[in-house]
């Protein structure tokens, strides 16, 4: 299973994702965003034991690609957006990441939902949503305060300032860090693999049962989105953006 720019393979009960935009830092188009939902949603009947993100050229993601996201705005709980978001915040598969280099925006906040996060010691974890005009997403303005604790949620959602790799760590955002980016993909990999060699069924209840708070995700999932909707058509907002596009084009 292929899409342009993301990359699905299915190999000993593991499906791993891998984002394959590196000239544009693997920022996220919504076709992008379609095959990912997909990727999660179908993997449950698909008999896939665990589910592997990982990025290429040295990134995980820039986050949203702006010019797309701009053309193509999500609307509602349909749009590909949120299906994925939706996709990960309730599927009972395993999901593992390998994160190098950057993780911007829902780069970050997709790995709140996430069982296993593995990262480079360079990688770097930064939500500017603020910074654009906007408000956090996929459930991070409760999430991110219960991982990292309220001070260093602030400092990222809040001054938009980045999280090192040694920090996160510490706060608890990630598993463990590699020195690098071939013993990331091992251990990542590695960690898939042996979950998806427990029993299926214990496994996916296990996750399932220390799910307890879904409904509360979903819905502040939902209450995020509609704020946020309404920052995107905002003058700050479009502000922002065209001063984002005018510093890429120097």
């Amino acid at each position: 299973m292929t899409a342009e720019h993301i990359l699905v393979q299915d190999q000993d009960g593991v499906r791993t994702v891998t984002l394959n935009r590196p000239d544009k830092r693997n920022a996220l188009t919504v076709a992008m965003y379609e095959a990912m939902a997909k990727a999660v949603s179908t993997a449950e009947d698909d008999g896939v034991g665990a589910l592997l993100f990982q990025g290429s050229g040295g990134f995980f993601t820039g986050g949203n690609d702006i010019m797309d996201f701009v053309a193509n705005p999500p609307t509602g709980d349909d749009s590909a957006v949120f299906r994925f978001l939706f996709a990960i915040a309730t599927t009972k598969v395993p999901l593992v990441v390998a994160v190098e280099g950057q993780a911007v925006g829902v780069g970050t906040t997709m790995l709140l939902h996430c069982d296993f996060v593995y990262a480079t010691r360079d990688a770097r974890f930064h939500v500017p949503f603020i910074d654009l005009g906007l408000v956090p997403e996929a459930a991070s303005s409760i999430l991110m305060p219960r991982v990292l604790g309220t001070r260093r949620a602030a400092r990222m959602l809040l001054l938009g300032e980045p999280l090192g790799a040694e920090e996160a760590f510490e706060a608890g955002l990630v598993t463990a860090l590699a020195a690098d980016a071939g013993s990331l993909r091992d251990t990542a990999l590695g960690t898939a693999r042996a979950l998806a060699a427990k029993p299926r069924n214990a496994l996916r209840q296990s996750k399932a049962l220390m799910k307890a708070d879904e409904a509360e995700i979903l819905a502040t999932m939902r209450k995020e989105g509609a704020v946020f909707a309404q920052c995107l058509r905002s003058p700050e907002a479009m502000a922002a953006f065209q001063a984002f596009l005018a510093k890429g084009k120097r």
